[in-house]
C-alpha cells in the first residue's frame, strides 16, 4: 500500500471493511463527539464575553481524534491552534484548553503523569513550531530513543520558510518528524488555489527527499492508517513524512473572522455534506456498531462533561498579576521593580 521510495501519494477513500478495529473507531467516534460538543460550547463563550478569540476545530474532528489515538505516551506533539482533540486525549483537561482560550496561561500546565507532559503548548505564530519539532526530533535521533515528533500546521503554514527549512532538515538527516497539514482550504481568507501553484501540498515532500501523503482529513479510518504508518516508520528510524489532510473549515478562522465575506454558502453546504463526524457515525450505525440509544446516551454525557469543564475553568481563581514579570526573566530589571510592586499592592501582596 505505501512504497519506500522517498516521495509517493497515497489517496485514501472511505475504508471502513470487515477487518476493521471496530472498539477503536467507536473510541474515535466518542472522542469526535465530545470535541464538537466542546467546540460549540467553547464558541458560545466567546460570543457572551467568558472566552477569548477562539480557534474552532469544527470540520477536523478526524484529523486531531486521528493524531490523538495514534500517537503513542512516548512520543512528542507539537501542536497548531486547531488540535483540541489531540490534547484532550493526550491527557489535558477540557477546562485547561478553556484556560488558555481564555487568556490564562496556566492551561499550558499540562498534568503530570500525562503524556502530555512532553509536548509543546499552542503555537499561534505560523509555522514557527514545525522548526522547533525539527529541534525535538534532533535530540530524539542523537538521544536514541524510539520516538516520533508529529507536528501540525494549516495550509496558510506551508507558505513560510520555516516548513521549508524543517523539512529540508528532516530530510537530510533523517529525522524522526511528521509533518501535519491541516489542509482546510482557507488560510484565513486565503482560498487554496491561491496559496500554492504546487499540484498538492503533499508533492511539496518531494524537495525535501522524505515521503509525501495525501489523504481524505474527513475519513478517520484513513487518517488513522496514514498516521499509524507514518509515526511508526518515524520511531523506527526510517526518516520524516508530509501528511496533507485534505479537509474544509466549517467555522471561521477564529470567532474574530466573519468567513462569510469570502466564501460561498454553497460550498459551505457542499462540505457539510462530507463533514467527519457523521460521516463515521453513519458507518458504525450501517455496521451495526452504534445504535440510537447508545447516540442518545453519548450526547448527554458529552454535554455533562462540557458543562463540567466549563463549571471548573468558571471558578479558577484569577491569575496573579505578578507572574507575568515573574516568570519573564530570569531577574527583574530595575526598570520594572515599580511596576511589579504595584502589580503587587493590587494583587493583595499574593507573590510580592
Amino acid at each position: 500500500m505505501f512504497s519506500s521510495a522517498p516521495y509517493t501519494m497515497h489517496e485514501r477513500l472511505p475504508s471502513l471493511d470487515s477487518n476493521s478495529d471496530w472498539s477503536r473507531l467507536i473510541q474515535a467516534y466518542q472522542a469526535m463527539a465530545l470535541i464538537r460538543c466542546f467546540d460549540k460550547k467553547a464558541v458560545n463563550l466567546q460570543r457572551t464575553g467568558q472566552l477569548g478569540t477562539y480557534a474552532s476545530c469544527l470540520g477536523a474532528e478526524a484529523i486531531t481524534v486521528g493524531a490523538g489515538l495514534s500517537l503513542e505516551n512516548h512520543d512528542y506533539f507539537v501542536p497548531y491552534y486547531r488540535d483540541h482533540a489531540t490534547q484532550y486525549l493526550r491527557g489535558v483537561p477540557l477546562y485547561q484548553i478553556l484556560q488558555y482560550w481564555g487568556g490564562d496561561e496556566r492551561g499550558n500546565a499540562f498534568p503530570a503523569q500525562t503524556p502530555a507532559v512532553r509536548d509543546l503548548p499552542n503555537c499561534v505564530p505560523i509555522a514557527s513550531q514545525l522548526t522547533q519539532a525539527a529541534g525535538i526530533a534532533t535530540k530524539a535521533k542523537l538521544c536514541h530513543e524510539s520516538a516520533a515528533v508529529l507536528a501540525t500546521c494549516g495550509d496558510g503554514a506551508t507558505s513560510r520558510g520555516d516548513f521549508y527549512e524543517s523539512l529540508n532538515v528532516a530530510g537530510v538527516w533523517q529525522l524522526p518528524l511528521v509533518v501535519m497539514v491541516n489542509n482546510n482550504q482557507w488560510a484565513i481568507s486565503v482560498p487554496g488555489r491561491l496559496q500554492t501553484a504546487s499540484q498538492s501540498i503533499a508533492h511539496k515532500a518531494e524537495a525535501a527527499g522524505i515521503e509525501g501523503i495525501r489523504v481524505d482529513g474527513n475519513d478517520l479510518p484513513a487518517m488513522l492508517d496514514v498516521l499509524d504508518y507514518a509515526l511508526d516508520k518515524a520511531r523506527h528510524g526510517k526518516g520524516a513524512t508530509l501528511v496533507e489532510a485534505v479537509s474544509y473549515r466549517l467555522s471561521d478562522h477564529t470567532t474574530a473572522d466573519d468567513a462569510s465575506r469570502y466564501r460561498k454558502a454553497s460550498e459551505l453546504h457542499a462540505a457539510w455534506q462530507r463533514e467527519p463526524v457523521a460521516r463515521l457515525r453513519q458507518a458504525l450505525v450501517d455496521a451495526g456498531h452504534w445504535q440510537a440509544d447508545q447516540e442518545k446516551q453519548w450526547q448527554t454525557h458529552c454535554q455533562q462533561e462540557v458543562d463540567k469543564a466549563v463549571q471548573t475553568y468558571l471558578q479558577q481563581p484569577p491569575q496573579v498579576p505578578t507572574d507575568m514579570l515573574d516568570y519573564l526573566y530570569e531577574t527583574l530589571p530595575e526598570s520594572l521593580q515599580a511596576q511589579r510592586t504595584v502589580l503587587s499592592e493590587h494583587a493583595g501582596g499574593r507573590h510580592a
